[in-house]
């Protein structure tokens, strides 16, 4: 357990000091305060990991107090406790800048694994922190790693502790998720780094030719090999290769390169010369390759090899939070490029923005504001220079083929409420109690909503 500096502000003394003692007892440093003026001069003399506040306190509020003290230390994580658990409390604790809320009396366990998550999760951006300077280091941009969301920030720090090792990498996601960033975040980190990164589409490349373009070729092994070709795992020599859309491998392909996972050696088309290569593989797929194996197309053994260490990229949809911070990155971005002088996006904008649900994922992301930033007129995109539009009026109505401009109302509250049972699991990292209470309801109706939906 990761031991935290907190300070817990209460007013009611017997709280306040059953809490101490518990926090105490569970390794963390306590300080205590009566009052958000007590409160505040310590925020001023020393740093604080995490302050619990008192909704309700004479004098200044637990909401005023966190609004100062998150302008003195804005690293600081702050939990609401009140008496009052309604859903306008926990919404005002947010906005004002708390990352969760507990109810009176409070449950200690309950206290104990909030506490617990937000010590990882404090522990997670320190090393993160670690790896984007190594990055910068190396003289790699930041922008491989632009995120917000709590699973991203995970995954960024996955991919930092595999880094180092030998292991086999599978990247699962849908298209347009960033598996290929992934891959080459992995490299950059590795101790490969000074070698290549050669990346291979294994669905571009036709079958008759992809078993040349891995292995290479001797002079004449086939109609058309006018001389020796060197492939893909030569060329990586020393470094990674990254297989995209491994799933699309034949079967004979799968055999040679199950061989080379086990041998590291193989032999190019024609040739019975054994060639060694030290090479590392990172794999990625759309596809479910379970499936795959179970219907006779992807090879169980080969699965194995290639899924030492497994990641998977979440869509866009599951991570909203992260939706702001690419669209203020792709704007810069664009407007750069075509020479745009673009200040923003307009609320109206930015709201439709946030609530698409982006099929293909951050590349469709990025195409839609490289073509607002092409076709805007003004300094501000508007909802005028985005596609939503023309994407709602391609479905047609059944009743005399007009465009359907808007959503049933069913639909409209089913969707509004499918997104909000997903903020409050991405708020309280998936925990079912916590998102149930924060919901107003009860733990049974949110597993049955949770099914209905298909959410995760």
């Amino acid at each position: 357990m990761n031991a935290l500096d907190i300070v817990i502000v209460e007013d009611e003394p017997y709280q306040r000091e059953m809490m101490r003692d518990f926090l105490n007892r569970e390794g963390h440093r306590i300080t205590v305060a009566g009052n958000g003026e007590e409160a505040l001069r310590l925020f001023s003399a020393g740093s604080f990991d995490l302050v619990l506040l008192d909704f309700r306190m004479p004098g200044m509020n637990g909401l005023e107090l966190l609004q100062q003290a998150k302008r003195l230390n804005p690293e600081v994580d702050a939990v609401i406790i009140t008496a009052y658990g309604t859903i306008e409390t926990a919404v005002a604790a947010m906005k004002a800048g708390a990352c969760d809320y507990i109810t009176k009396p409070v449950d200690f366990d309950e206290l104990s694994l909030l506490i617990d998550r937000i010590a990882e999760h404090r522990r997670l951006v320190k090393e993160n922190q670690v790896l984007r300077q190594e990055l910068q280091a190396r003289g790699v941009t930041a922008d491989t790693i632009r995120y917000q969301s709590r699973q991203m920030a995970e995954l960024i720090n996955l991919a930092g502790r595999v880094a180092p090792s030998q292991a086999t990498v599978l990247i699962q996601g849908e298209t347009g998720t960033g598996k290929e960033l992934f891959a080459r975040l992995i490299h950059t980190l590795s101790p490969r780094s000074e070698h290549p990164l050669i990346t291979v589409n294994c669905a571009a490349i036709p079958e008759t030719l992809i078993e040349s373009e891995l292995f290479g070729h001797e002079k004449g092994a086939f109609t058309g090999a006018l001389q020796r070709r060197t492939g893909r795992f030569e060329q990586a020599a020393g470094g990674t290769l990254f297989l995209d859309e491994i799933g699309e491998l034949s079967l004979s392909v799968q055999v040679k390169l199950l061989r080379f996972l086990q041998e590291r050696e193989f032999q190019r088309v024609g040739g019975d010369r054994t060639i060694k290569a030290d090479v590392r593989i990172i794999s990625a797929t759309h596809q479910d390759l379970d499936a795959r194996v179970k219907d006779g197309a992807f090879r169980e053994d080969l699965l194995y090899r290639i899924n030492v260490v497994a990641i998977r990229v979440p869509p866009l949809r599951e991570r909203r939070e992260d939706i702001p911070v690419l669209i203020d990155h792709f704007v810069r971005r664009f407007a750069k490029n075509n020479g745009k002088k673009i200040d923003g996006v307009s609320r109206e904008a930015r709201d439709a923005l946030i609530k698409y649900d982006y099929p293909g994922n951050v590349r469709e992301l990025e195409n839609i504001i490289e073509r607002a930033v092409v076709i805007s007129r003004g300094s501000l995109l508007t909802l005028e220079d985005l596609p939503f539009q023309e994407l709602a009026c391609t479905d047609e109505a059944e009743a005399g083929g007009e465009p359907i401009r808007e959503a049933p109302l069913q639909q409209a509250v089913e969707s509004l409420e499918r997104q909000l049972i997903q903020d409050a699991l991405a708020k309280t990292a998936s925990n079912q109690t916590q998102a149930a209470h924060l919901l107003g309801l009860s733990e049974r109706m949110l597993r049955y909503k949770l099914k209905k939906y298909r959410l995760k």
